[in-house]
């Protein structure tokens, strides 16, 4: 299990076909990959890893506050493509990644586990399996890849 997570001052995910829309303002989008050799026992590990890490400025301008200090939101996006292997040729093969009954049974279980951690108002997700418009206002920029296993 891959987390993309990017520190912003705001986000946005929506589905123009659908008419949905939702919005963050400080705080991280987490874009969350999900391997065909993930389990269960990936999901804690991540989502509390992603939860605590210090990548707010305290008083002194060092990154040592986590989301949670900070009182921000997340903004969830599933990313089938963070396992797309190109070494090989110009296409990416996601062989890596789990088939999508898989992925989105962790996927939501990875979403219950952060809304538990941080509180269900402070999670905003984009629709599993659906193409989505993602806006991203980076701040730093700061982007740090969070591994399970």
């Amino acid at each position: 299990m891959k987390a993309l997570v990017q520190r912003v001052s705001s986000g946005s995910v929506s589905i123009p076909t659908e008419s949905y829309i939702e919005n963050i303002g400080k705080g991280i989008v987490l874009l969350l990959g999900i391997s065909e050799d993930d389990s269960e026992s990936d999901i804690d590990y991540l989502a509390e890893k992603c939860c605590n890490l210090r990548i707010f400025e305290d008083e002194n301008d060092k990154m040592n506050l986590s989301i949670k200090d900070v009182d921000g939101e997340v903004l969830l996006i599933s990313q089938f493509t963070l396992y797309g292997d190109a070494r090989k040729g110009n296409r990416p093969s996601f062989n890596k990644a789990a088939k999508p009954d898989k992925a989105e049974l962790l996927y939501n279980k990875f979403a219950d586990k952060m809304k538990n951690i941080m509180g269900e108002k402070k999670i905003k997700e984009g629709i599993f399996g659906s193409m989505m418009e993602v806006a991203i206002i980076n701040d730093g920029p700061v982007t740090i890849m969070v591994e399970s296993k």
